[in-house]
């Protein structure tokens, strides 16, 4: 075989995802290979819940550096924009997941993959740090140190694993991806 012809094999392994080929043994799978998956819940072709996930994402990760902050100083600005900020992030982070649950349960070919239910019942759980990091934060100030600290590195660990689990939809699977034909 020669050489041109093993790169080329070796590219179409990688661009097709393992989980799910239209030529795997298992007729299961070239099923869902077959599943359409592109964004149903769209503007202009470009999936609503792809643009609000970095919202809640930059507020998670904001309210932990807040609250570093308000460790080092004790200053208690940090109480109020920490408040603001993780409010907001569990607010972005109901709206995210509102146009999540609406594509997840829209389209056929993400509901049948294993790495969309992955993502969603990571993102459930982050949403409900997020709100319980807020509720704390707005009835209970004074147990910032150490519980909404926690609540906060908590949360900043589930976004992590949240997010790489939608990376692996929209990288692995081509999740809500429009592919030109033009290189």
């Amino acid at each position: 075989m020669s050489q041109s012809s093993e790169e080329e094999q070796e590219a179409q392994r990688e661009e097709t995802p393992p989980e799910a080929r239209s030529d795997h043994p298992n007729p299961y799978i070239r099923s869902i290979a077959d599943k359409d998956i592109g964004s149903a819940i769209a503007v202009a072709g470009h999936p609503i819940h792809a643009m609000m996930v970095h919202f809640p994402i930059a507020f998670i990760i904001a309210t932990l550096g807040i609250d570093i902050f308000y460790w080092w100083g004790a200053d208690p600005f940090w109480v109020q924009v920490g408040t603001w900020s993780a409010s907001a992030a569990f607010a972005f982070g109901v709206l995210a997941a509102l146009a999540g649950t609406a594509e997840l349960l829209a389209v056929p070919g993400i509901r049948v993959r294993v790495a969309s239910w992955n993502h969603a019942v990571a993102a459930m759980v982050l949403v409900a740090i997020a709100g319980a990091n807020a509720g704390l934060r707005i009835f209970y100030p004074e147990q910032i140190l150490p519980n909404g600290l926690m609540l906060s590195v908590l949360a900043s660990m589930a976004t992590a694993f949240a997010s790489w689990h939608g990376g692996k939809l929209v990288f692995d699977h081509g999740v809500g991806l429009i592919i030109s034909t033009r290189q």
